[in-house]
């Protein structure tokens, strides 16, 4: 077995994943049954197109502690009120202070409002 050596991780979004896995799929014809069931799972969610863009404007809002993977998180579930955002960063051991977690909801509304 080859002996496999991670360089580095770096958090996605599912829409990130979603064009990973098409470019896969291009390469070798066919996904394998991991990837197949993860393309499977994507596909039960709306795709949000320029996921990049929404990721450069919350991490724009420079909110301290508040890391990729925590954007990433919210760029797959896209909170729209207050307690949405609070509950998607539940699962993570951060403290946000309101006006900062405002910021970011106001900035969400606005990408999906712009859509």
């Amino acid at each position: 077995m080859a002996d496999i050596k991670i360089i580095s991780e770096t958090p996605i979004d599912m829409n990130t994943l979603r064009e990973e896995l098409e470019k896969v799929k291009k390469r070798d014809k066919e996904l394998n049954f991991r990837a197949a069931k993860t393309e499977e799972y994507l596909h039960s969610f709306p795709a949000l197109k320029n996921s990049a863009e929404l990721y450069k404007k919350i991490d724009a809002l420079k909110i301290p502690r508040l890391k990729d993977a925590h954007i990433a998180k919210i760029i797959d579930i896209l909170p729209k009120t207050l307690d949405d955002l609070k509950a998607v960063l539940q699962g993570y051991p951060i403290t946000v202070n309101n006006d900062n977690l405002k910021k970011v909801v106001d900035t969400v509304n606005k990408f999906i409002a712009e859509k």
